[in-house]
Order: structure tokens, then C-alpha cells, then sequence
């Protein structure tokens, strides 16, 4: 059962005791009015017998105040509200009275009888002797009732204080047992704070790895881009070139058997730059999953900062700073997927570059095995050919080291998705870590509600 309704059923106990003691009393009260009223009309019965003997003896007779005693004796055998009396049920009253009632009609008749014959004086003085005594009695049993009565008020009282003294002591002993578990649980509740206070500083750190990683990516994707624009240029020259060996070689039908060797070189290079080509496009398809892979941890920490967020709002006021550091997180997270879907833009632009160089490769290769054919018309102009192929050889090894940039840059374009891989599985854990101290302080709140 929880406290509160332990100390609610112990007031509500306590009030309906108080209340059954105040009716009791207010019932008691009453009932002892009519016990002193009932001692009282007995001793007034013993009194006015004696009293109507000594006027009846001295010649002055009083019907009225025989009347009185007719009804008083009667309210006190069978009640009266107008003298409030109880009809009484004890045993021991009952037969004093109904002796007195007896005794009362012989006396009567002995007072009724002096009248007539004043010798009879004798008689009348013994029988009011006698109804004395009787009466007597009927006042002590009307006392020894009273007696009974206040005794047994006395001792339900003592029993109601003893209950009292009880039910209050079972109070004190669940308020200071409510202390001890509101103690005990503040404790946790400043433990919890304080491990959440380090996983936010925690996730503080590694938000502040990831804006640097990010800085360096986006260098690194501009760096890129520049040194794809400039394999661009150099592939359109190395095209001119071609084209110019080409017309050059209609004219050199002489040199063919020189120049047809140096032509099949060309071809081979061509071929080698081509290779080198594709590898460039499988490494930038590379950085194109690592994107998608930066958007997706971007989306994850972003669902986990609200989701961080929503428990810190639940956790009231001590949750109100954590909430703004998720907050922060999850801004943090939004540049880092839009960083992610801006290297995506450039990785599409590259690709775009590479395939127009591939388009431009496979076009020298064709133009290649064209010069072959037409080589016994270029012999007379073989030096000029030899030039045009030499500039072309120029350009394709500036092409190369371009790609060798590139892979360079994409290798550090790599290196940099690691960094913000690992700072966002450190956030993570991170907010693993403040989902399990929330947890523990909605496992304290919860305690809490249930013991007060």
C-alpha cells in the first residue's frame, strides 16, 4: 500500500475515532444527566416521604405533595420525559424500586388511615421508617449506577486516547520513513545529473571533432574539384593535338612506316591514361557511398538528438539544459548531411568530367587507329605529326599527375569521412550513455511517485 494512502486511512481513522469519542461523550453526557436525575428524584422520593410524615404528624396534610411522589415513583420505574427519566434496566434498581412502590401504598394507606384515627401515629412512623430504608437503598443502586456509568466512560476514554497515541505513532513512523526514501532518491537523482553533465561535455568534444572534420572535407572536395576542371583543359588540348596529328597525318602518306610505330605508342599511352581514368571514376564512386554514408550518421544523430531532446523535456527542469545541447547536436548534425549532399554535387560533377574524358580517350584511341591506316599518306609531314604526338604525350602525362591529385585529394576526402564515422559513433555512445541516465532518472521519478 503507498504511504499516502497509509496516512490517509490513519487521518481519516483518526477523524472518525475522534468523532465516535465526541458522540460518546455527547451520549455519555446525556446518559449521566439522567443518571444524576435519577439519584435525584430517588433522594427527593426519600426526602418528601419523610417530609409528608411530619406535616401529616403535625396536622397539616398535603395531597400534593403525595401526588408528587406518586410520580416521581413512577417516572423512576418506567421513565419520564418530562423529569427525564430513563426507563431503567437494572436489575438491582428495578427491585429497590418496585419495593418502594410497595411500601409506598402502605404507606399511603397508613397516612390515609391517621387521618381518620391519629391513634394509628405509631403505625405511621414505623412504615415510614421502613420506606426509608427502602428508599434509601433505591438511591444507593441509582449511585452505584452512576458510578458504573462514569467508570465505564473513564475506561473507553483511556482505550480511545491509547488508540489515539497508536495511530499517531504509526503516522510518525511513515512520515520519517517517507524522508528517508525522499533522501535516498535525491541522491540518485544528483548522481544521475552528474553523469549526464560529463556525457554532454562528452558530446561537446565530439561534435567540435566533427565541425573540424567537416572543415577539412569540404577543402579537400574544392581542392578536388579545381584539379578535375584543370583534367578537363589539359583532355580538350590533348584532343586538339590529336586532331591536328590526325589532319597532319592525311598529308604524310610518306612516313607511314616511320610514323606507325610511334602511333601504336600512342594508343598504348592513350590506352594507360583511360585505365587511370576509370580508377579515378571507382574512386570517386568511393566518395559518393562515403557521402551517403555521412548523410545516413548525419540522419542518425539527428534522430537521436530529438530523441535525446524529447527525454530531457520529460525530465522537467533538469533536463532543460540537456535539451539545448541536443538541440546544438542536432543542428550540428543538419550541416553535417548538408555537407554530406554538397559533396554528393561535386562527386556528381567529377564524374560528369571524367566521362566527357573518357568520351575524349576513346575518341583519340579511334583517331589513333585511323592515323595507323593513313600513315603511308603522312610520310612527307612526319616531323610535323611527331610534334602534334609529342604535345598530345604532354598533356596526358599533366593528365596523369592531375588524376594522381585527385586520388591524392580523395584519399584525404577518405581520411576525413573516418574522422566524422568515429565522432559520430562517439555521439552515439554518447547519447546511449544520456538515454541510460534518463532512463535511471525516470526509474528514481517514477519511484518517487509511487512512495509519496
Amino acid at each position: 500500500m503507498r504511504i499516502t494512502a497509509q496516512l490517509k486511512y490513519s487521518i481519516i481513522g483518526l477523524a472518525v475515532l475522534t468523532a465516535g469519542v465526541t458522540i460518546f461523550e455527547n451520549v455519555r453526557t446525556q446518559e449521566g444527566e439522567f443518571d444524576g436525575s435519577m439519584v435525584n428524584k430517588a433522594g427527593i422520593v426519600r426526602g418528601a416521604s419523610q417530609r409528608l410524615v411530619k406535616l401529616e404528624i403535625h396536622g397539616q396534610p398535603s395531597d400534593e405533595l403525595i401526588t408528587k411522589i406518586d410520580t416521581h415513583i413512577d417516572g423512576l420505574l418506567n421513565g419520564s420525559e418530562e423529569l427525564k427519566l430513563h426507563k431503567q434496566k437494572d436489575k438491582t434498581f428495578v427491585d429497590a424500586m418496585e419495593k418502594v412502590d410497595a411500601n409506598w401504598e402502605v404507606l399511603k394507606a397508613d397516612v390515609l388511615e391517621y387521618r381518620r384515627d391519629p391513634s394509628q401515629k405509631t403505625q405511621l412512623i414505623k412504615d415510614s421508617e421502613t420506606f426509608f430504608e427502602d428508599t434509601d437503598k433505591a438511591v444507593q443502586a441509582a449511585e452505584n449506577i452512576t458510578v458504573a456509568h462514569i467508570k465505564e466512560v473513564g475506561n473507553t476514554q483511556l482505550a480511545f486516547f491509547i488508540f489515539d497515541i497508536a495511530v499517531l505513532g504509526f503516522i510518525f513512523w511513515l512520515v520519517l520513513r517517507t524522508a528517508k526514501l525522499l533522501q535516498t532518491s535525491i541522491a540518485s537523482v544528483a548522481n544521475s545529473s552528474s553523469d549526464i553533465a560529463a556525457t554532454v561535455e562528452a558530446q561537446e568534444q565530439a561534435v567540435t571533432e566533427q565541425t573540424s572534420s567537416v572543415t577539412q572535407t569540404t577543402s579537400t572536395i574544392e581542392d578536388l574539384g579545381a584539379a578535375s576542371l584543370q583534367a578537363a583543359q589539359k583532355a580538350d588540348t590533348s584532343a586538339d593535338g590529336a586532331r591536328e596529328a590526325l589532319t597532319l597525318s592525311e598529308t604524310g602518306s610518306q612516313a607511314v612506316e616511320n610514323t606507325v610505330q610511334e602511333i601504336e605508342e600512342l594508343q598504348s599511352k592513350v590506352g594507360a591514361i583511360a585505365d587511370q581514368i576509370m580508377q579515378l571514376s571507382e574512386q570517386t564512386d568511393q566518395i559518393s557511398i562515403i557521402s551517403n554514408l555521412v548523410a545516413d550518421v548525419a540522419d542518425q544523430t539527428n534522430m537521436l538528438a530529438l530523441n535525446a531532446a524529447v527525454e530531457a523535456a520529460r525530465a522537467g527542469e533538469q533536463g532543460k539544459g540537456f535539451a539545448v545541447v541536443a538541440g546544438e547536436i542536432r543542428k550540428l548534425a543538419d550541416q553535417s548531411r548538408d555537407s554530406a549532399s554538397k559533396i554528393g554535387t561535386l562527386v556528381e560533377a567529377i564524374q560528369s568530367s571524367i566521362n566527357s574524358t573518357v568520351m575524349v580517350t576513346d575518341e583519340g584511341t579511334k583517331t589513333a587507329k585511323a592515323g595507323i591506316e593513313t600513315a603511308k599518306d603522312t610520310a612527307n609531314v612526319f616531323n610535323q605529326i611527331a610534334e602534334a604526338i609529342n604535345e598530345v604525350y604532354n598533356n596526358s602525362q599533366q593528365i596523369a599527375q592531375t588524376a594522381k591529385r585527385q586520388a591524392v585529394g580523395v584519399q584525404q576526402a577518405v581520411s576525413a569521412m573516418n574522422t566524422i564515422n568515429l565522432g559520430a559513433k562517439e555521439t552515439v555512445s554518447a547519447v546511449s550513455k544520456v538515454q541510460d541516465s534518463t532512463e535511471t532518472l525516470k526509474t528514481i521519478a517514477k519511484e518517487l511517485q509511487v512512495a509519496i
